[in-house]
């Protein structure tokens, strides 16, 4: 197999893996060369030990790119065990954001960028992806290999602090206890936010456990329901201390798994609310004039 079979075999076997709906999203997996995202081989796949809970690397063989076309995450950072992501995780996640020609999309957490590549192929030139990495290095690098994808731009820093355009998409590749309000805000009527509501671990600060959630924005109402379960590195700002322990105990309950709706009205706390804060509720309610049962807390 040449490297151009070997990546259109690799974009079924993510296709397969992660039930992928759109043909534009399995067809960018075939075309963005992976290896310009991660740097010179042999390259290091990690393996995780459930027995003892550690990471185990394995070097490919050789410097053959044909080896990063599987479904499997690639390290950047051994010392950190930051990796690439697997690929069928994250094309789950994109596929969730029901991606078209044109739409503006926000990626904060890209890391080397190669996510956000595969993001600027599906929304064409006509679309673009706004992309941020906390971590210099990693945002350094994200922009040199994106500098051939010119619906796409890197920006260095906490992506929670940028002020962004109306958006269509946003997928948040870190660990938030709430939607940042900002967010919320600047998505576009129609638009959907996939972002990870995380507890820590207990495996250190900065490491947590959670679920993906779909946030869909309908004029002034948000529905909302879980996509997958997560283990993901934290955001750095849009996380509430206060808001945690009930998160973990939603997370525990199988409560969090009920969200029907992110609720902005003012309402005291009652049972249907998951997580409650005074700007922001999810809640088991259905968004207003979803055709369900609207009953009031």
């Amino acid at each position: 197999m040449n490297l151009d079979d070997c990546r259109r075999f690799y974009a079924e076997e993510v296709q397969l893996a992660a039930n992928i709906s759109s043909p534009q999203l399995v067809d960018a997996f075939a075309r963005v060369p992976r290896e310009n995202f991660l740097g010179p081989g042999p390259w290091k796949i990690p393996a995780v030990n459930l027995g003892l809970g550690a990471v185990k690397y394995i070097a490919t063989a050789d410097e053959d790119p044909r080896h990063l076309y599987h479904n499997v995450g690639v390290a950047l950072d051994t010392e950190r065990d930051l990796n690439n992501g697997q690929p069928a995780t994250l094309a789950l996640w994109i596929d969730a954001l029901n991606l078209k020609t044109g739409d503006r999309v926000f990626h904060l957490g890209c890391g080397v960028g190669y996510y956000t590549a595969i993001m600027s192929e599906v929304v064409g030139s006509t679309g673009s992806v706004i992309a941020s990495e906390i971590d210099p290095d990693l945002a350094a690098r994200a922009s040199a290999s994106l500098k051939g994808y010119k619906n796409a731009i890197v920006h260095a820093g906490d992506g929670a602090l940028l002020d962004l355009p109306p958006c269509d998409a946003m997928l948040i590749n870190a660990g938030v206890t709430h939607p940042h309000e900002a967010w919320l805000e600047k998505l576009r009527n129609g638009g959907r936010l996939i972002l990870p509501l995380t507890v820590n671990m207990g495996m250190g600060p900065t490491l947590g456990k959670g679920v993906m959630a779909k946030i869909t924005r309908h004029q002034e109402s948000f529905s909302a329901e879980v996509v997958t379960f997560a283990a993901i590195y934290s955001c750095a700002t849009v996380r509430d201390a206060q808001l945690e322990p009930a998160l973990g105990k939603a997370l525990a309950s199988g409560a969090l798994l009920k969200m029907k709706s992110l609720r902005r009205d003012a309402h005291e706390q009652g049972e249907t609310c998951i997580l409650h804060r005074m700007d922001m509720c999810v809640s088991s309610l259905p968004p207003p004039n979803s055709g369900q049962d609207c009953a009031k807390n």
